[in-house]
């Protein structure tokens, strides 16, 4: 059986990580290489670092910390804001990065889903989906969260499957940062109707809610943010509870 992935998200913005609620009110949490460190010595499998604010500022990711960051870790790490081209891609994976994550330029371009799992493989493609539920239908959102699409979560997320993606990161921009716990019927409702990864992200509050993400909505991952930078729930404790419910996770 495949182990169940913890992940770390740092929130990138100004050289700085960053944290907020249903993707507002921005605080200060760290420096992102040595909250890198300190999570892949804690036991994290992953790492993923989102540069928020990139799409909206048309810039590309930050070379610099990445390279910084490959140095320091010895545990996969996925890197996404501003990327939009082949040539973003294969910039950051020559910097150390093992995966991108691509969001908006996924929507405004699809073709580029293609592309890139062609050019590089699809097992270092993610794309990050942001959705928020209005009226009962789940939207997908684009340049961080401020722009909604036309697209249907589940409808896109099969396309982006089709399209060669390796993975998924679904964020429920309603549970994001409300550490009420993750959108488990909207991430089984995915896991039952896709073939590649997913990983769970906005509204981890306690160890049950991780619990309750593999269990209910049969996430292959689940990744959060403040309860790790702000030490309220520590990686070894939160494995130790996953393995004694049931779920096997790396020790």
């Amino acid at each position: 059986m495949l182990t169940k992935r913890i992940i770390p998200c740092l929130d990138i913005k100004n050289g700085r990580t960053v944290k907020g609620v249903n993707f507002k009110g921005l605080r200060d949490a760290g420096d992102p290489v040595e909250l890198a460190k300190r999570y892949a010595n804690m036991g994290a499998d992953e790492l993923v670092f989102l540069d928020i604010s990139a799409t909206l500022e048309e810039r590309n990711t930050t070379l610099d910390m990445v390279l910084k960051v490959a140095e320091q870790i010895n545990i996969p790490f996925t890197v996404g804001g501003g990327i939009s081209s082949v040539a973003d891609v294969d910039r950051l994976l020559k910097s150390g990065a093992d995966k991108i994550s691509i969001n908006s330029s996924a929507i405004k371009q699809p073709a580029l889903i293609n592309e890139l799992s062609n050019t590089f493989g699809n097992q270092c493609i993610t794309v990050a989906i942001d959705a928020k539920e209005i009226n009962g239908e789940w939207i997908v959102h684009l340049a961080g969260g401020h722009i909604p699409s036309k697209l249907n979560l589940f409808e896109w997320a099969k396309e982006v499957e089709r399209r060669g993606a390796g993975e998924i990161l679904f964020t429920s921009m309603n549970n994001d940062g409300t550490k009420l716990g993750f959108a488990n019927k909207a991430l089984g409702q995915l896991s039952s109707t896709l073939n590649i990864p997913i990983i769970a992200s906005g509204g981890a509050g306690t160890i049950q809610h991780f619990i309750d993400s593999f269990k209910i909505g049969k996430a292959d991952a689940a990744l959060a943010a403040s309860v790790f930078h702000f030490n309220e729930i520590t990686i070894p404790a939160l494995k130790k509870e996953l393995q004694n419910n049931g779920i096997p996770v790396r020790l």
